[in-house]
């Protein structure tokens, strides 16, 4: 952890570099987070805003720069690792190994894309420390009762739309995941989910213009259209809208790859989406099907939440760049899949061979 925390530094540096020449939301967030003319509470909202109201005392009150907005936000990110490392190790305390002599853990932790979105002044830190709070505190839910909290709103606050999947997929694991919680805890997770959507529909329809609509469905294919059609037109937009379902989700899990990759950082991301698609191609078995049936709570919220939110981002994301961005916040949680599965899979293993070598051992006492 403490080579992880010197690398995520030096992305933040990179990141700093990256700004300084290229268009870069950071720069406008410290910026309008200087407006005097309008108080701190004034800032408090969703998305943006949200930003602005948390960079604010910094700017106003203790006087950051830039550059130290940028070091605080590289810290928050850093933190993000930190319980991502708590939620993979406390969960699974086998390691695991890929590619004969490769760490799964230490490959995971140390995949750039993550750590360039997650080191600078914006959503990208934030919203991933709030999920892998979420993550950590969901398996011990009573104990980590305000750790829980302070991951939900800080993914609400930035994506309410991102925390309206993260409770339907915390719902499916708590009702069909293998786990301690009975089912007055389950119905109480239910009420506790149908409560929040009723008091936040608003909140979480607004992000798509959609609070006073009175056709959802209708409403909201539109919005997608629309959407859709903007992004597209962009430097490095994908025509999704003529892609079949399984196109578009493979375009939003390994795209780009080498052949259509948008200038350097498009080719180092490249490396890496073909190193999600070998992790991928592990699961790829019957077995993991048969794994998934009997499967703990936190697996299958994981599960859940990365299959629904990428099938909810596929009928928006139709640009590589905001593709590249958007699905970093999720990937960690089909990476938590897989190396539980592998993890269940070396376990199974290691038991078949203590079996074999006690029935060695009777037969060889036997004769």
């Amino acid at each position: 952890m403490n080579v992880l925390s010197l690398y995520h530094l030096g992305f933040g540096g990179i990141y700093y570099i990256y700004a300084l020449f290229n268009r870069s939301d950071s720069i406008k967030y410290f910026k309008a987070s200087q407006n005097i003319n309008k108080g701190w509470l004034e800032f408090f909202g969703t998305e943006t805003t949200f930003i602005k109201f948390i960079s604010y005392p910094f700017i106003n009150y203790l006087g950051f720069s830039y550059e130290m907005m940028m070091l605080l936000f590289t810290w928050i990110g850093f933190m993000g690792f930190v319980y991502a490392y708590l939620f993979f190790k406390e969960n699974i305390p086998l390691d695991v190994k890929v590619f004969k002599k490769i760490d799964l853990l230490t490959l995971i932790l140390f995949l750039p894309n993550m750590h360039f979105w997650t080191a600078s002044l914006g959503k990208g830190a934030l919203i991933f420390l709030g999920l892998m709070l979420f993550g950590y505190a969901i398996s011990k839910p009573k104990e980590r009762v305000i750790t829980l909290i302070l991951g939900s709103l800080l993914v609400f606050y930035i994506r309410p739309h991102i925390f309206l999947i993260l409770a339907i997929g915390s719902l499916i694991g708590f009702l069909t995941g293998v786990g301690k919680f009975t089912w007055k805890q389950k119905s109480f997770a239910v009420g506790i989910f149908l409560l929040s959507l009723i008091l936040l529909q608003n909140s979480i329809l607004s992000v798509v213009n959609l609070e006073n609509s009175n056709n959802l469905i209708s409403d909201f294919l539109k919005f997608t259209s629309n959407r859709a059609d903007s992004l597209s037109n962009s430097g490095s937009g994908l025509n999704m809208a003529g892609y079949s379902l399984p196109e578009k989700i493979f375009s939003f899990w390994f795209r780009p790859l080498f052949f259509d990759a948008p200038g350097i950082l498009g080719l180092i991301v490249s490396v890496e989406n073909l190193i999600y698609i070998l992790l991928f191609l592990k699961i790829v078995k019957w077995d993991f099907l048969k794994f998934i049936k009997f499967a703990p709570v936190n697996v299958k919220m994981s599960l859940a939440l990365f299959l629904i939110t990428s099938f909810a981002m596929t009928f928006v994301m139709t640009n590589l760049g905001i593709i590249i961005r958007q699905k970093s916040m999720i990937m960690y949680f089909i990476f938590f899949v897989i190396y539980y599965y592998l993890a269940h899979e070396k376990q199974l293993k290691l038991k078949s061979r203590e079996i074999l070598n006690i029935d060695s051992k009777q037969l060889l006492n036997a004769a």
